[in-house]
């Protein structure tokens, strides 16, 4: 089995830094004994209470949380990827090692005070606990709040690794920020994606060096294109928005098939879960018994089920909206191609399979309309980000890809 870090594509320094502070954490743990090791110690590897990993998307922040935790939890301190506290760290099953991925829309105050309060209490491997929480981002307000109260005074023997896109206020509050060591991490090149796409996954090179180009180097995207023909079937019809522009009720039409799609595809991803969430708690909480008691519990599983049911359609909009900018982060390459054709940039295209159709576009569109129309595309991703309906922002792209 390879080290912790292998899957970490392309981020040399990264991983050198983490491992010089796993070392460091490991000679803490062996110097202090039993007894208690102060928080924010740094005995000249680096190693502190609290890190933030920024990056954009597929860059690897979740990843490198967990493969920081895996070395933190292992028992030579390297991260060796074969010991106990390595596997079941990586298998997602350590007993110290809280992993916080919203479902819905944000992260709220209730559900981080709880992990707050469990991650509190003593290790129980006697090493480190250790919470990662994958998009901090979302965190809220009072949630964030009741996150810097635990990294102002953090116990002695707990990790928090905190995932966002950057240090910006809008991803990270600044008096977090301030308390936590930053690991900024790079989007990794196409060949390095592809290298592992064969290597771990036995994907056939030519189809990974494809799909590492076509995703950016996002290694999620890139096997998920790889392995699943309707994803690719999903990125040809977006491909395909351009050539369909040709009027209004076409743009609208666009538009409608783009929102459709991304609901087709969010309730697709979430539906097994969803069932298999309200068949376990219909059973938990003995829906369908009889005799003394039934009516009363029944009674009460009308209320918890409504609880779930909001959960559930945050986690929904949460999918649509990933699916969404999925689409839209394809649609913004095939402009760039665009406009680096039409500037005559010495560049590979993204999506090399649509290479003639942005070629016709550039000399259709120049270099000014290539522009703009990637930036309606850019536009229409942060206003969803806002909150704006997506069907109002897709809309609104789709009009001004046309008029360009």
């Amino acid at each position: 089995m390879p080290d912790a870090f292998a899957d970490l594509v392309g981020q040399d320094e990264a991983v050198e830094t983490l491992r010089r502070a796993a070392a460091a954490a490991a000679a803490m743990l062996r110097t202090a004994g039993e007894a208690e090791v102060p928080a924010g110690v740094d005995p000249g590897g680096g190693m502190t209470h609290a890190w933030i990993f920024t990056g954009p998307p597929g860059s690897g922040r979740s990843v490198a949380a967990r493969a920081f935790a895996a070395a933190l939890q292992c028992v030579h301190g390297t991260g060796c990827g074969e010991c106990p506290g390595c596997h079941t760290t990586l298998a997602g099953t350590h007993a110290d090692v809280r992993l916080v991925v919203p479902e819905g829309l944000s992260i709220g105050v209730n559900e981080m005070r709880a992990l707050v309060l469990r991650a509190a209490s003593t290790p129980s491997g006697g090493r480190w606990q250790v919470v990662i929480v994958t998009d901090a981002d979302r965190l809220t307000e009072a949630a964030s709040n009741a996150l810097l109260k635990a990294v102002e005074e953090p116990p002695p023997r707990t990790v928090f690794l905190l995932c966002a896109p950057s240090t910006h206020p809008d991803d990270i509050s600044v008096t977090i920020r301030s308390r936590c060591r930053v690991v900024p991490l790079r989007q990794p090149a196409a060949e390095a994606v592809a290298e592992v796409l064969v290597r771990r996954d036995g994907i056939a090179p030519d189809v990974a060096r494809w799909t590492a180009a076509a995703t950016q180097g996002h290694v999620g995207r890139a096997r998920r294109l790889a392995r699943d023909p309707q994803a690719r079937a999903r990125r040809e019809a977006v491909l395909a928005v351009p050539r369909r522009l040709t009027g209004v009720g076409a743009a609208f039409d666009a538009a409608s098939a783009l929102i459709e799609a991304a609901e087709a595809e969010a309730e697709a991803s979430v539906a097994e879960v969803d069932a298999a969430e309200r068949a376990a708690l219909e059973t938990a909480l003995g829906a369908g018994g009889t005799g003394r008691g039934a009516a009363g519990a029944a009674r009460g599983v009308a209320g918890q089920l409504k609880d779930l049911e909001r959960r559930q359609k945050s986690r929904a909009t949460r999918a649509q909206r990933d699916a969404l900018d999925r689409a839209l982060v394809d649609l913004a390459a095939f402009y760039r191609d665009a406009l680096a054709i039409a500037l005559g940039a010495p560049v590979s295209p993204v999506h090399a399979d649509t290479a003639e159709v942005a070629e016709a576009g550039a000399r259709s569109w120049q270099a000014e309309g290539a522009l703009r129309r990637l930036e309606a595309v850019l536009a229409c991703r942060a206003a969803i980000e806002s909150n704006v309906k997506p069907r109002i922002a897709v809309e609104a792209m789709m009009l001004a890809l046309w008029k360009g």
